[in-house]
């Protein structure tokens, strides 16, 4: 009896070390990235001319993962990886054919893996450059989380990834700008937070600032991702009354029209992790949101990926714009893929810079 009473007091002790030494492993390996210069690869020497209209597309590819078909752990489904390497591949060939076919002049594309455990360690960015001829480009990594040792029978692993911004036009300097984040344990769930900052060169001295950003999801009150808006805002702010143009796009994590259930339906699950942008939050600021809406058709820009798509399913618009006054927007829509590729559908805006 005291044999197997010792037997068994050994493998809890052992459990109990291997379990410390994982959350000590993860506590210790947390990092933030901090500010850095951007390298634009692919240099282009064209500028951008007042005047003229200009398309720029914006896609949350998450990772190349999220088919029609996909559901993830942290949104309720069952997956944490990408089903397979041959099926990550050929969605993001479809993915990068998409992009190429839309024939923009700038991309802004956020969740971009480099080196994850959930991505069979692909670097995907080299799908983007090769369908995206002809552009320069900035990559800058918006996190690089620790092993995370969930779920069991398939750990997500470590992920590395961020985001890249394609420009016709010549960008002569970039930045990646950290974001604050949770200060609790739920940190090490939402990881780190940036955002890009490309200055794209304009005829007659002038630049256009071009913002990519994908704020904070897994939080634990949605304020966190408002405090983010507010310093991008308070940036291009800045920016502006400098006399730059200004755009920023990307992925919200907040309902962007305020409750889009208005114009989506109730879903068969509520879901709270994006809350509406509080009132209130663009006041005092030269910069409009532009949120791509068709009342006539409306077409949401993500859906909860709880499971596999299906009528009911939790969908909202996230995605969208904000522009200076200084910029004038005539379009902006939702390029409707059915969640083929993503769990998001890409967006897209015309504009001009103001003469």
């Amino acid at each position: 009896m005291k044999k197997a009473l010792k037997i068994i007091c050994i493998v809890l002790a052992a459990i109990l070390l291997i379990v410390g030494g994982y959350f000590a492993y993860v506590l210790i390996s947390f990092h933030r990235i901090g500010n850095a210069e951007l390298k634009a690869e692919n240099a282009v020497d064209a500028k951008m001319e007042a005047g003229r209209d200009y398309t720029i597309t914006s896609y949350n590819i998450g990772f190349g993962a999220y088919e029609s078909d996909y559901g993830f752990f942290m949104d309720g489904g069952k997956e944490s990886w990408a089903w397979s390497k041959e099926r990550l591949d050929a969605n993001l060939k479809n993915i990068a054919s998409l992009l190429a076919g839309r024939r923009s002049d700038l991309y802004i594309v956020q969740e971009v893996d480099i080196d994850s455990t959930r991505s069979y360690h692909l670097d995907e960015r080299k799908y983007l450059t090769d369908a995206l001829t002809g552009k320069t480009y900035t990559f800058a990594q918006n996190y690089d989380s620790p092993f995370l040792f969930y779920p069991i029978f398939q750990p997500h692993g470590a992920s590395r990834s961020g985001l890249m911004t394609f420009s016709a036009f010549e960008i002569k300097k970039a930045d990646r700008v950290e974001l604050p984040i949770e200060t609790g344990l739920t940190k090490l769930l939402d990881l780190d937070r940036c955002y890009s900052k490309n200055r794209i060169t304009v005829e007659g001295g002038k630049e256009l600032v071009l913002y990519n950003f994908h704020l904070s999801a897994y939080t634990s009150d949605g304020k966190i991702a408002t405090e983010q808006l507010k310093l991008l805002l308070d940036d291009m702010q800045a920016e502006y009354k400098n006399g730059a143009y200004c755009i920023a796009g990307g992925d919200f994590n907040k309902d962007i029209l305020g409750d889009s259930s208005v114009y989506f339906g109730i879903s068969d699950t509520k879901y709270t992790w994006a809350q509406p942008i509080p009132e209130g939050t663009f006041d005092g600021f030269d910069l409009t949101l532009v949120a791509p809406l068709d009342k006539s058709d409306p077409v949401p820009t993500c859906r909860n990926a709880d499971s596999a798509y299906h009528p009911g399913q939790y969908v909202l618009t996230i995605d969208g714009f904000i522009v200076s006054a200084n910029v004038t927007v005539s379009k902006s829509s939702v390029i409707n893929t059915l969640f083929a590729y993503s769990d998001h559908n890409p967006v897209e805006m015309v504009f001009s810079l103001n003469k």
